[in-house]
């Protein structure tokens, strides 16, 4: 089995490459067709499977410094599946050119997390092992496909999710090129001009203390938040309306073309 998910994970990265290629300038205005796969990986170190969906631009021709895009969502109840909840983004950007890749970081066999007590000491851990699941996914991808461009990586996530992105932003900043939180609610966003910060913000959830920067701090080290008037915390992914995607997908393209 562990042989069969390897040929099917190297067939996943190298069917949209050919010798022919596409360039840069033109993948801001190209719209592809996508196609979306799903395989178990397996960190043999840490014991743990880690699904992961893929959503590709179907394209003969190679695109040229492919960027990638990984996701991570919001808290499930380790429900399998979560991963797959933010198609309207995940097969935006597939749609634009983008190599991106949602990963399911809660398994049904995984404790729960623990709803009372200091959120940012209790969950931690889970944040820990979410940014272990990033680190194992990035490693993966990159040697499997070298050619994509990792210099120029993007995390994106959702709620706990974001607050799994922010925790591997401020220990891997030199992995990272941007990172883009929706919502994240407990974990101090870092306060540095690398990675590039942009986060969306709810109406109705608010950050904990000292989590989002002040007015000075976004100044000084040029971050974006924008908080969305019209969208709730739980809107931010596939149960939001028509309205609140097209918003949501329009800023995190315009964050990925600044």
């Amino acid at each position: 089995m562990g042989k069969y998910i390897h040929l099917l994970f190297c067939m996943l990265l190298i069917s949209c490459i050919s010798n022919k290629r596409v360039p840069n300038s033109k993948i801001a205005t190209q719209k592809f067709e996508i196609r979306v796969d799903s395989i178990n990986l397996y960190d043999t170190l840490r014991k743990r499977s880690i699904p992961v969906a893929f959503y590709l631009p179907k394209t003969k021709k190679k695109i040229i410094d492919q960027k990638v895009v990984i996701f991570s969502h919001g808290y499930a109840e380790n429900r399998l599946g979560a991963n797959k909840a933010y198609s309207y983004l995940t097969e935006k950007l597939a749609s634009k050119g983008y190599f991106v890749v949602s990963i399911q970081h809660e398994l049904p066999t995984d404790e729960l997390i623990p709803k009372t007590g200091n959120p940012q000491l209790v969950r931690r851990p889970f944040w820990e092992r979410g940014s272990e699941n990033i680190m194992f996914v990035i490693k993966e991808i990159k040697e499997k496909n070298p050619e994509l461009d990792f210099k120029h990586l993007v995390l994106i996530g959702h709620s706990n999710g974001g607050d799994m992105t922010v925790l591997f932003a401020q220990k891997y900043p030199d992995l990272v090129d941007k990172i883009i939180s929706l919502d994240n609610r407990r974990m101090k966003i870092p306060r540095t001009m690398h990675p590039k910060i942009y986060s969306l913000r709810s109406t109705d959830q608010p950050a904990d203390e000292g989590v989002l920067p002040t007015i000075e701090e976004q100044q000084k080290f040029e971050m974006t938040i924008i908080k969305l008037n019209n969208t709730i915390h739980n809107d931010m992914n596939d149960n939001g309306s028509r309205k609140q995607k097209r918003e949501i997908n329009n800023y995190i393209l315009s964050f990925l073309n600044n």
